[in-house]
Parts: structure tokens; sequence; C-alpha cells
């Protein structure tokens, strides 16, 4: 009913800092290493590499000592030097610096080799493997073979082409923070133990993990409910926002399901458990967090295609050189020679520097407005959004509920008693519309009188007396069901302004009411109506019920609202409308959100939200100012124009260098040297470190 849904006492979504978190070696049945998400098919190859930093700095003191011992493609610079022997020191320290410095690029290009997608790390493998394995080939024809012209080793390359290609990844891994284990989080909202009655009454303690099936439980008051189950004794109220997202605590009475992970009320439960582990609701949104950001994961960035087509265009022309050129020198070295140059030149250092230099910069301006970027695909993926999905509570509302309206309907009172006597029975009450009418009555200076024999109501409110008076603080609920006059004209109109309405109660008689509602967040409907402009059409998803949904929406300016959702009914959504070929971004808070945060294309958690919603985003809002959205989709759109431009620079060298390299133009005299390769390589490194560097926010 409208009135008991608006009358009852809500609780709202809890923010992180309010999280318990207990520590969990497991949750029932489930094991956490076989669910992390770092194990997933198709993440970032580089997640494995260890301490990529510790990396970089052995390789680059490897790679110091073949920089001055070894000429850069051929041409010696003023800066080296050898001595006899030192090229023995070079082939040992270029040898140690492929198998320690290449291993992560070797073992990546494995894996997208095995997937069949060759990208960055199979262009980068095949330069430094190409590399090494003609340097060593040149080594053992000059030292014990040929007699004749010296052939050109690449080992100065193959240094500085690992320690660029560490630089770049390690630039990048530190500016986009490594994903959280939202997963673990989540088993994390479940007590470590459970109280089990047995058959003859008595209660016994237990892990949680030795729950079964059909199990009796008791349920204490605060406690938080062990394993999903069916209520067989007693009646409470459950705050399972952190679950549901639902922000009013919903009643539960014997035969109703509750769901692990909810808080229990006032009130103590028996409940059977009807599911543990894998067969739990939380267990399955766990799932679908851990499906979801598998399937992300595959998704494919920019780099990843220019370094696909360039690895096959490298490939092809390297091949097409050697035997064009062999098949007019008829001798090996020339050919092997150009084919060579041809595959290193492909793999530019400006490439591997490219996006990360332009990540790393972007996320260093992001951090300054507010916004922590967490996967530089979502970037990417923001410059063509169709649709931001958005939940209500704490995304578009405060999540906190304030005092909007005190009414005496008592002409002996003043609005002031009223708000004193209101204070006064809800003084130690932990009830979210409490702390609401606290505020407004120390806001409002009010002297608070003292309250006796007060009494919690399970699904009514309180009672005690004030002044010698019997008080109640009740639902419009109640009121209906014990036939007590009230103005219901007035309650439906503050009602349908998304308002909370208690009344109170002195001697039976109704003397007055509280309104409280949950406050729209300032820079909330600007935002949208700057989406709209933009062509981005919003949509409400909300656990919350869909009347008090539409009042927002129709305030903010927003026409799609989906109310009374569970987090596999927002997943389902946003899978619905990506089938349908939109691109989503979705903006939440919740535990409930978490799954349709790692199913969008792009997912951005409010910094006050839960820890679990944000280990499950690409983006957090730091300020959780909703105006920052439009922010982030300046940034988004900039960084993307800047990643393109860096792309262009490192690609482009290839397009005028590798034909050179493989002499398209040898019939006119016209051959890229390899000291011409070397400065275009340089060049291009530096025009696309000062390009990212201009990069700024709108």
């Amino acid at each position: 009913m409208k009135n008991e849904k608006h009358g009852e006492h809500n609780e709202m979504q809890m923010s992180s800092h309010e999280m318990n978190h207990q520590d969990h070696e497991h949750m029932a049945g489930m094991n956490h290493h076989e669910m992390d998400h770092g194990s997933m098919p198709g993440m970032d190859h580089m997640s494995h590499m260890g301490n990529l930093k510790q990396m970089f700095v052995v390789s680059l003191f490897m790679a110091i000592p073949i920089v001055i011992l070894s000429p850069m493609m051929g041409v010696t610079l003023p800066f080296q030097f050898t001595f006899p022997g030192s090229e023995w020191v070079v082939l040992i320290l270029a040898t140690a610096l492929f198998i320690y410095g290449g291993r992560p690029f070797l073992s990546g290009a494995k894996m997208e080799l095995q997937a069949k997608s060759p990208a960055m790390m199979t262009l980068i493998a095949l330069g430094i493997s190409v590399s090494y394995i003609y340097s060593l080939y040149a080594f053992i024809m000059n030292q014990f073979v040929q007699s004749g012209p010296h052939i050109m080793d690449f080992f100065w390359e193959l240094a500085t082409l690992i320690v660029i290609m560490l630089l770049g990844h390690w630039i990048e891994m530190r500016a986009v923070s490594n994903a959280g284990d939202a997963l673990k989080k989540m088993a994390e909202l479940l007590p470590s133990k459970a109280t089990v009655i047995m058959s003859d009454g008595k209660t016994h303690e237990v892990s949680l993990s030795d729950v079964k099936m059909n199990d009796r439980l008791l349920v204490r008051a605060g406690e938080k409910i062990p394993a999903d189950g069916k209520i067989v004794e007693g009646q409470s109220r459950l705050n399972e926002s952190m679950v549901t997202g639902e922000a009013k605590e919903v009643e539960k009475v014997v035969g109703d399901q509750v769901i692990g992970g909810s808080v229990n009320g006032s009130g103590t439960l028996s409940i059977q458990v009807t599911g543990t582990g894998e067969s739990g609701y939380l267990a399955q949104v766990m799932q679908l967090v851990g499906s979801a950001k598998a399937e992300k994961s595959k998704v494919e960035s920019l780099s990843d295609k220019v370094a696909k087509w360039l690895f096959y265009v490298a490939l092809f022309a390297g091949i097409l050189a050697f035997i064009v050129w062999f098949s007019i020198t008829k001798e090996l070295n020339t050919p092997l020679e150009r084919m060579v140059t041809v595959l290193i030149i492909a793999c530019p250092h400006a490439l591997g520097l490219a996006i990360p230099l332009v990540t790393a910069r972007s996320t260093s301006i992001g951090a300054k407005n507010g916004l922590l970027i967490r996967n530089r695909n979502a970037l990417e993926a923001a410059k063509k959004v169709d649709i931001v999905l958005m939940d209500k509570t704490g995304t578009l509302t405060e999540g906190n509920f304030s005092v909007y309206q005190v009414s005496s309907l008592d002409a002996r009172y003043s609005d002031k008693q009223i708000l004193s006597y209101f204070a006064a029975l809800e003084q130690n009450s932990n009830h979210p519309l409490a702390a609401g009418i606290l505020k407004q009555a120390k806001v409002e200076n009010v002297a608070i009188p003292l309250a006796k024999q007060t009494e919690n109501l399970a699904g009514i409110g309180l009672q005690g007396e004030v002044d010698n008076q019997e008080m109640k603080i009740v639902t419009a609920n109640y009121l209906l069901k014990k036939e007590i006059q009230y103005d219901q004209a007035q309650f439906n109109q503050l009602a349908e302004l998304g308002n909370s309405i208690s009344y109170l109660l002195i001697d039976n008689q109704v003397a007055g009411l509280v309104a409280q509602g949950d406050q729209i967040k300032a820079g909330a409907k600007e935002m949208i109506q700057a989406l709209i402009r933009q062509q981005i059409e919003p949509i409400m998803l909300t656990g919350d019920n869909k009347a008090s949904a539409l009042v927002v929406a129709k305030q903010l300016g927003i026409q799609q609202v989906h109310g009374g959702l569970l987090p596999e009914d927002k997943e389902k959504i946003v899978k619905q409308y990506r089938d349908a070929g939109k691109v989503v971004m979705m903006v939440g808070d919740g535990v409930n959100d978490a799954p349709s945060l790692a199913r969008a294309n792009v997912g951005i958690a409010i910094g006050a939200g839960t820890d679990i919603a944000i280990d499950s985003a690409d983006v957090i809002l730091v300020k959780s100012d909703p105006s920052d959205i439009l922010h982030f989709l300046s940034l988004a759109k900039n960084t993307t124009r800047k990643m393109i431009q860096n792309l262009w620079w490192g690609a482009g060298y290839n397009i005028l260098a590798i034909p050179l390299a493989a002499g398209i133009l040898a019939p006119i005299g016209i051959i890229l040297s390899p000291a011409l390769g070397a400065i275009l390589m340089s060049l291009s490194t530096v025009i696309v470190a000062l390009n990212a560097l201009t990069l700024k926010i709108d």
C-alpha cells in the first residue's frame, strides 16, 4: 500500500566506512583464489609481471653497458667505445637482458597468439626476438666464420627497446591503479560465524563454511544474516540496502525470505537455510561481477588494434623484402639484414610510449579534478557513450534523510514542541530518520525533554513517556489499522514529493508529523540536462520503489525509470542495452550496482559509495559529485584525441620507414640508412612525449 510504503522507517545505503570488514578465510563453499579476477582470461598480460619497477631498474643497469659498448644501427656514437673482448661483454649482457627483461613480452605474445589475436605484446616480442637472434647470428659470423665485411648487429636496439617498453608499461601501471578485489570484499559482507540452533534447542557457534542447507540459525538484533534463508520464528526489520539498494528497512515475518549479508534490526529471528556458498544470493552476485569483468577485459584497446595491423604489415613487408633482395643479390647477408631492419623498425620506441604517456598525463589531470581512472579502455569507450544508467540513492540523491517539514496538527502544541517530542523519543534510536530529526532539532536549537520508558514497536515505530504524557511515533499504516483519523490529502501531497512521513500520537491522538526526504544532490539536474544536450540519454536504475524514483526523476528531467531492481536485474538491463548495440555508462555506489558497473562499457563509482562498487568500476568520482561525470566525458574525449594523434606519430613513422627499410626506392638509389632510421625513431618518440604533455581538461 502507498501509505505503508511512505510511512515506514527507512534505512539508507551504508557508506564504505560503515561496512564491517571482518577477516575471512573464505566464503562458505567458495574458493576466492579460483575467483580472483587477476587470473581471468583476457586480463592484461602485464599483470603477471611481478615487480615491474624492479624489472625496469635491473634491465636498465644491464642495458647501459650495451648502449655504451655497441653501435646504434651500425653507427658509432660519440660516447661509445670498445676494448678487446667488449663484444663478449655485450653478448652476455644482451642474452641476460633478453631472457630477464624480455620475458613478460614473450609470455604476453604467447598468450596473444594462443588467442589468435596478435597485438602490442606480439609486436614487441617480434622486435626483440629478431634483434637478439640476428645479432647472435652476426656475432658468430663476425667472430668465427666471416673474414669479410662486418655484419651489423642490433644489440643496441634490443637493449633500448626492452628498457623503453618496460618503462612505458611501468608508467601506465603506476598511473592506472590495479583492479581491486571486489569479489573478496563481497564475501566480507557475510559474517565469519553463524549460530546454529541444535535439535535440542541449544545453540552452537560454527564457522560460516560449516553451515549446511536446512540448518536452523539464530540471528540476534543487529547481527548480519549469515546465509540465505526463510524465517521460521520471529519478526524484525532488515536493512538490505547493501545488497539490494532498497533505501528503506524491510519488515520481515515468519515465512519471508532473507538474504545473506543483510543486517537484522531490533528483532530476534530463527531462519532455515535455503542457500549457502555458491547457491547463495550474494555468491550469485559475485559470479555476475566476475563474468562481467572477464568479458570486459577482452575488449581490444586502440593501441592493440594498431599493433595488430602493424604486426601483419611488418611480417609481410619483411618476408617480401627478403625474397626480393635474395632474388636480386643471390646471397644471404643483405636480404637478411633488410628483413631484420624492417622487423625492428616496425616496433618503434614511440609506439610503446604513445599510450602510456597519455594515460599517465590523463590520470594525473583526472586525479587533480576528483577523477580516479582505473581502466584506460574506459577513456576510449566514453567517447562513444549513448546511454548513462544511474542509480538513485547516493548517486543522484544525498543518501541521507533530512527534515522537509515539521507540522503541528493540534492547536495546543507549536511546531517546535512537536519537533522536541519527536527528538525526545528518537534520542536513543539508530534509525536514519532519527538522525534527521535530531539534526533538525539541533539546527533549530530546540530543547529536548527527557523521555522515559522508551520502547521499540516492531514494524510500527517508538513509544515512551514525555512530560507525563504517553507518546508514540507511528506510520500512516498504523493510523489506518487503528482507524485513527488523520489528513490523508496532506499525507499524499508530502508522499508524492518523495518524503517519508512519521506521525506523533499524544494520548492516542494525532498531534503532529515530520516529513523527511532524501535530498537531490546539488548539480545533479544540471548534469542531466547537459547529458541530454550532448544527445546522451540518462536512465535511472534503482532498488527503491518506482513511485519514489519517479518523484526524483521528474525533478531531474529523467524520462526513463526502472525501479525495484535487484543486482541481477540491473546487470541484465545493462546487457540488454549493450546487446542492442548501445555504448553504456553505468554510475552507482552500492553492492547492488557492482555487477552492472562491471558489465557496462564504462563503470563509474561514486567515491562515497561501497568499496565493492568502487572495485568493480573503471572510474571513481572522488568528490561524489555527479557533475564530475561531465568532466570525465570531457577528459575522455580529449584523451582519446591525444591517443589517436600519438598513435599516428608512432605508427605513422612506420608508414614511411618500413617501405624505405625494405628498399622500395632502391632502384633509384634511395635506401633508408640505419642512422636515418634511428634519427626518425628518436624524433617520433620526442614528438609523442611533447604531444602527451599538451593534454588538458575543458
